[in-house]
Formats: structure tokens, C-alpha cells, sequence
């Protein structure tokens, strides 16, 4: 049994979301549900039922009803969510117009700007008035090349509240890496600023804005937000370019005429990271996001009116997807744009204190960095209204759940959750009815028929499986964008098991309901026949105070494979012998003999995605000498060139 790190206090469980949710459902049913596990699995034994239930509990508007809720629960893919509804999704989102805080934007070198729910309903209403009178449809395409800013959910509500799809990238993306999604989309409207600010240097787009422009075929209007203040005139981007304070001011509106649209409707186009190929497109639905968001907020992270909710993230990560959803609840959203270490690894920290955030939300590669920084938040800052942290993006080791318990705050539920872009949400995360164990996510998401499955496709407990999903959900990308045929589709999800969505992660579910994710099963290293996450190592390897950060491949040699680690040292240290000796004795240990890597070399950085995923592949490729196409998919693709045509690889 892993270590329990937290439990819900009684009056935190009665007063959740959760148990008054499960508590209607037992009367309607007259099923008794005394815990999670137990509606866990009411919810994936009656998966119509529990979706029935939750559009109620939610109160998810609409304008015609649904006459089923699904066609056929054993379907997948294709399955048919919700048929006849008519709805419309930012409707949803602007259903509070009142003095509430909606938004409240920080910036590296601002004060907090806040928006109310009605100042935020007027704005989306002039924008929404704007873009119809331009000629926007359902289905026509809207982009945003933006930072984290309130322009780009209000630019969002706007286009989804006339039909439009809405998608995404976040300033720091190249060129080729913006062209590379837009490109295949071919938005109508791009939104975008003339630059944004990092590490306090602020750096101007206009020049990457004129290329891509020239580019995007079917653009009629680029809309530009001053954020950077730099003056520039949008006429010199482009001659389709024009200004966006202007189009507010000129376009007055008190009502938004919002589109009525089926439940299926797109919503959302979504990437994958693109760093093998052309990105992957997913096309998600109105109904289905907006469904399974809710669920996901309102229920298992237990947000309310009263929540201030903050997720560090850019607009190219799902997760603003997810944070914006909260709009529906009434709570407020805090958006952060800039580095989370600048000007001091407690920026992030005094916000939370300032503005009172209830629900912090970050990625497992932030708490390793804040680790080794040193800062011990709880020592500095007072963090009495933070009750949830979450993380995702990775998995959070052991010595990060510590680290939470011991540095950040006692009281504390840490929600690790787990799932993708392709289903814009999660199969695992928290809940406020269970506890909290070290290393572990608190259960599967309701309705999400997750399981385990060893190499027999046989459901496995307590050992290393393949994470999939058995039954159909609402959140499951409705298509992929320009795969007429649904080949890329299935190939995606479905070509390992029929029938059944196989995510690419490894997985255990333990007997007490709790789920250890291992990392992407497509990066596993297989030495000697015998296959290895290297999540394992990671977790070893990132712990000692030499190691900044590293990265594990196999290379190909003779017959099988061998497991090479590269590290990136922290200040002072260089890579010894003794140092080697210490890394390989400590995967030794705490991991297997089978672990230990029969190379070890220095390399000055790791590289990441543009969402800070590693990228294993693509180094694998540099050591084998092929190609990697896409360089754009990554933050930092010059590192590659240290993993080139190294001595060490050559020897025995």
C-alpha cells in the first residue's frame, strides 16, 4: 500500500459536488452509493443513465431537446451522443452576466486587469456582432496565435457563439509550426497580437505575422490585439489586417444571437504534437467538451461560484481548453502569461496568496523545477485559500508528492490527472471523496470505462498494462480534419484492439481504485526482449541533486537494443565516473538491474515540445542518423544537434 498523504476532511466530502451528485442518484434509482468506487462503477454500468443525470445536474442550456442519449453504448468509434439537442457552447459559458469576477489577467510586467461577467458578456457581444457582420457561419474556421490573455477567450466565445470552430497556437510557436496547423485548417479570421513578453524582453511577431499572413489562403480578416503596445499599424502586417480596440469600440451590441447547433457540432480543432509528421487534426464537439468538462470541474475538482481557479498553461495546451470551460460555473479564472520562474520562483506563489486562488493548477515537470529551486512556498507565502493543486502534462514521481506535502501545504488535495488532447479531458484524476496516496491518481473518471491490459489484451490489477477505454464517451473526437475515409482516425485509437480506444499510455490499477501512470507505452525501451518505461528512470534519475534534467532512448545494437540516458548536470557539477557510478547504482536500486543504462552522457539541455513534453523520439532518430521532420513541434529544436554524432555511442 502506498503511503496516504491526505484525506478528506467529513465536512469537505458532504459538501462537495460529488456527494450531492451521487446522492441524487442513489434516490432516483434507489441504488445506495456510500463512495467513490461504488458511483464509479454505477456510472460505466449505466453510462446513458449517468450522462442523463449529469446534463440535468449541470443545467446545460439549450434550445431543443435530445431524443436519446446514445444510439448504441457498445459502439466505438461512431457512436451517436445526444440526438435532436440543440445548443450552443459559449451560451453555456456567458450564462452569468452579472458583477461577479469572470477574469482576472497577471502579466510578467502588469498589475492584475479584472473582468466581470458582464463585462465579459458585452465584450463577447460586440465581437460576436462584428464577426457576423463579416460573414461568419457555422462550421467556417477562427484562429487565435495568442498569449494567455482575456482577447483570446473572448475572441473564442465569440466565434463559437456564431457556430464557428475555434483553434489555437500560442505565440511561442514558429512559423512552420503555426503553418503546419492553420495551414491545414485555412481559417477565415486570424486572431493574434503584434508580440508578447517572456523573461521581461518583449518580442515582436509583426515579422513572423507578414509570412504566415501570405500563407493562410482563405484568410478575410486578421484581427490584431495591441498587447505588446508596440504601434504598429495592422496595415503594414497586412492589408486585411485591422485593428482589435477599434472593432470593440465601433461595434455595439447588449445582446449575443447565440447560434443554435446540434449536439455534435464542431467545436474545437485540436493538435497533436506533430513532431513525426504533419500534426494530427482532432475535431471535437460542442456538446461532447462542454459535457465532459463540466463533469470534470464541477464534479471531481469540485469547483463552485465561490472558486478562484488558476492553471499555468498557453493557449496551444488543452488546458486552457478545460480552464475557460469553467466559465459555466460562475467561478472566477485567473490567466497567467509569462515564464512561472520570472522574476523569482515564487511568482506564481505570491499570486495565489494575492488573489486568493483556491484551485492552482501546474504540470509535474513545474513542481520538479520548483523543487530544485530550492523555494519552499509555505515557508514564504500564506496559503490558506488553496484547498486543490493539480498537476498533469507527465507523470508526477513519488518525490513530487512529497515535495507538495511537505513544501507547498499540508491541507492539501493533490489531484495528479491524466488524459489528452484527443479526448480534451481525462480518464484519470481526482475526486473530493477519496484520499490522496503517493504516486497515485485518486480513481478513473466517471463514465470512463478505463482499464488495464497486459500483452494478451487480458484486464490486469496491480501490475504495468495498456491504458484503455472499453466503452464510448462524449468527449471522443467526433473526426480528424482532411481523413475523409476515418483512416487516420482508427489507426490513431482502434488499431490494436477492435472496438476499443487505446490511448498509448501505461497504466496500474490498484486494488483500492487508485492509478499509476507510467508514461507513453510508445517510449518504452525494450532491452533484452524484456520492455521498460522510462518514466522509471526519470523518476530515479531527476532526484539526484546533480541531475537538472534528462532524457532516455534505446539504441539500436547488435541484436537487441541498449538503454543510453543523457542528463543534462545542474550548476557546479560535470559528468564523472563517480557521478556515473552513483546513477547507475541508484536505478540499480531503486528500480532493476535491467534499468541501468549502458551508456551515459552529458548533454547541455533536453528537448521538449511546445506543450514541455520530452521528446524521445526525436532523439532516437538523431542517434540512429535519421531525419527528424517537424522541428517546429519543438520549444527548443536546436538542442538536437549535441545528440549528433557522439563518440560514446560508438563504443561497446
Amino acid at each position: 500500500m502506498a503511503k496516504l498523504l491526505w484525506q478528506p476532511e467529513e465536512s469537505f466530502v458532504k459538501s462537495s459536488n460529488m456527494t450531492d451528485f451521487m446522492q441524487i442518484i442513489s434516490k432516483k434509482y434507489t441504488t445506495p452509493l456510500n463512495d467513490y468506487p461504488e458511483l464509479y462503477q454505477w456510472s460505466v454500468n449505466h453510462i446513458p443513465e449517468f450522462w442523463e443525470q449529469f446534463w440535468e445536474y449541470a443545467t446545460i442550456k439549450y434550445s431543443s431537446p435530445y431524443t436519446h442519449v446514445i444510439d448504441d453504448v457498445t459502439k466505438m468509434p461512431g457512436a451517436r451522443w445526444f440526438e435532436g439537442a440543440k445548443l450552443n457552447f459559449a451560451e453555456n459559458l456567458l450564462r452569468f452576466r452579472d458583477d461577479g469576477t469572470a477574469l482576472i489577467f497577471k502579466g510578467e510586467d502588469r498589475l492584475p486587469v479584472k473582468l466581470t461577467y458582464a463585462e465579459l458578456y458585452k465584450n463577447v457581444a460586440c465581437l460576436s456582432h462584428y464577426l457576423r457582420q463579416l460573414g461568419i457561419t457555422p462550421g467556417d474556421r477562427i484562429a487565435g496565435y495568442l498569449p494567455n490573455i482575456p482577447q483570446t477567450i473572448i475572441a473564442m466565445l465569440a466565434a463559437t457563439s456564431l457556430g464557428a470552430t475555434w483553434s489555437s497556437c500560442s505565440p511561442d510557436f514558429g512559423e512552420k509550426g503555426v503553418l503546419d496547423r492553420f495551414g491545414q485548417i485555412q481559417p477565415k479570421v486570424l486572431f493574434t497580437t503584434d508580440g508578447y513578453i517572456f523573461k521581461d524582453k518583449t518580442i515582436d511577431l509583426t515579422h513572423r505575422l507578414k509570412s504566415i499572413a501570405t500563407q493562410l489562403n482563405n484568410i478575410q480578416q486578421i484581427i490584431i490585439i495591441p498587447y505588446a503596445s508596440l504601434g504598429i499599424d495592422p496595415s503594414s502586417i497586412h492589408p486585411l489586417a485591422v485593428d482589435y480596440e477599434s472593432i470593440i469600440q465601433s461595434n455595439r451590441a447588449d445582446e449575443i444571437n447565440f447560434e443554435p447547433l446540434p449536439f455534435d457540432h464542431p467545436l474545437y480543432i485540436m493538435y497533436s504534437s506533430g513532431t513525426t509528421g504533419l500534426p494530427k487534426c482532432m475535431v471535437q464537439s460542442a456538446g461532447g467538451i462542454l459535457l465532459n468538462h463540466l463533469k470534470e470541474l464541477m464534479l471531481h475538482t469540485n469547483i463552485k461560484r465561490d472558486d478562484t481557479v488558476f492553471y499555468f498553461t498557453t493557449c496551444g495546451w488543452m488546458m486552457w481548453n478545460w480552464l475557460t470551460s469553467a466559465l459555466a460555473t460562475g467561478a472566477t479564472l485567473v490567466l497567467y502569461d509569462g515564464h512561472p520562474f520570472y522574476p523569482d520562483s515564487g511568482v506564481l506563489w505570491k499570486m495565489t496568496q494575492d488573489l486568493g486562488i483556491s484551485v492552482f493548477g501546474t504540470s509535474a515537470g513545474y513542481i520538479s523545477a520548483l523543487e530544485k529551486t530550492g523555494l519552499k512556498p509555505k515557508e514564504h507565502f500564506n496559503l490558506k485559500s488553496l484547498r486543490t493543486i493539480l498537476s498533469t502534462g507527465s507523470p508526477l514521481s513519488n518525490e513530487g508528492f512529497d515535495f507538495v506535502y511537505q513544501h507547498i501545504k499540508e491541507d492539501v488535495q493533490l489531484a495528479s490527472i491524466s488524459g489528452g488532447t484527443d479526448l480534451n479531458g481525462c480518464f484519470a484524476l481526482g475526486n473530493p471523496l477519496s484520499s490522496v496516496y503517493c504516486g497515485e491518481l485518486q480513481g478513473r473518471g466517471l463514465a470512463m470505462k478505463v482499464d488495464c491490459f497486459d500483452t494478451h489484451a487480458q484486464p490486469v490489477r496491480n501490475q504495468k498494462g495498456e491504458l484503455v477505454c472499453t466503452a464510448p464517451f462524449p468527449s471522443m473526437p467526433i473526426h480528424f480534419w482532411n481523413d475523409p475515409d476515418g483512416q487516420k482516425y482508427h489507426r490513431a485509437y482502434f488499431d490494436v484492439y477492435p472496438n476499443i480506444w487505446r490511448h498509448g499510455d501505461y497504466i496500474e490499477i490498484r486494488d483500492n481504485g487508485g492509478i499509476v501512470i507510467y508514461g507513453r507505452s510508445d517510449a518504452t525501451l525494450n532491452p533484452g526482449g524484456v520492455r521498460i518505461g522510462t518514466a522509471d528512470i526519470y523518476r530515479i534519475v531527476e532526484q539526484l541533486d546533480e541531475i537538472t534534467d534528462s532524457i532516455v532512448v534505446g539504441q539500436d545494437w547488435g541484436e537487441s537494443e541498449r538503454i543510453v540516458l543523457f542528463v543534462q548536470m545542474a550548476d557546479g557539477y560535470a559528468l564523472t565516473p563517480e557521478i556515473k557510478d552513483k546513477i547507475k547504482k541508484a536505478i540499480r536500486a531503486q528500480a532493476s538491474p535491467r534499468h541501468v543504462p549502458a551508456v551515459i552522457a552529458d548533454v547541455p539541455a533536453i528537448p521538449y515540445t511546445l506543450n514541455m513534453k520530452k521528446v524521445e523520439l526525436a532523439v532516437k532518430k538523431v542517434i540512429h542518423h535519421q531525419a527528424v521532420t517537424n522541428k517546429d513541434a519543438l520549444s527548443n529544436p536546436e538542442v538536437l544537434d549535441y545528440y549528433a554524432d557522439r563518440s560514446e555511442l560508438d563504443v561497446p
